[in-house]
């Protein structure tokens, strides 16, 4: 835990709530010292306090202890707000409908970052009858390979699963589709709007 991020995190978070640094000691059974030194970074909060703490100040204990703070303002569920995270460590896939902090293996994962695809990563888009056939002249080697493929509507995502030495295409249903997504493990997510 980085003391001087976790520091301002605390402060700040108490601001936004109109505490004190006493109301604020007296919900986690703490003095007002104590909080003054994890503000002014002279100290770290006990292990033993870190959900409490995480509690009273209404934020997730990964939040508070990776230092950032987030609210997903997307209250509405806007699927075209989705975001994507893979863990580096174990290719666990992991997709959200807006602002969060994902962990996986040990580290906070950031989103990743959709770009459009280039001429290696070519999306190739076939309608056939109801559903979208999508397929990426790509390399399934190992090594190199496309990981997923996911196609998102206003009403759901649709998500499909690949493995290297297999082949890089994928079904969707058409069911007003905008976005296809795919992920390149050495090249990062691409998206086209349909």
């Amino acid at each position: 835990m980085d003391k001087y991020i976790t520091g301002s995190v605390i402060r700040r978070l108490r601001e936004s709530k109109k505490m004190t640094q006493e109301e604020l000691a007296e919900k986690i059974y703490v003095s007002g010292k104590a909080v003054s030194k994890w503000e002014n970074g002279q100290g770290f909060p006990d292990i033993s306090l870190i959900e409490p703490l995480a509690k009273a100040l209404d934020i997730s204990v990964i939040e508070l202890l990776s230092g950032e703070y987030i609210r997903n303002l997307n209250r509405s569920c806007n699927m075209f707000r989705s975001k994507f995270y893979v863990c580096p460590i174990c290719s666990n896939i992991i997709q959200s409908v807006g602002e969060t902090v994902i962990s996986c293996c040990g580290i906070t994962l950031p989103p990743l970052d959709a770009e459009m695809p280039d001429m290696e990563h070519f999306i190739n888009i076939q309608k056939i009858e109801d559903e979208y056939y999508i397929t990426i002249d790509h390399s399934m080697t190992k090594e190199h390979y496309i990981s997923f493929m996911a196609a998102i509507s206003d009403q759901g995502i649709q998500f499909v699963k690949l493995y290297s030495q297999g082949n890089a295409e994928a079904r969707f249903k058409i069911r007003r589709v905008k976005y296809i997504y795919a992920y390149c493990n050495r090249h990062g997510l691409f998206k086209v709007k349909v």
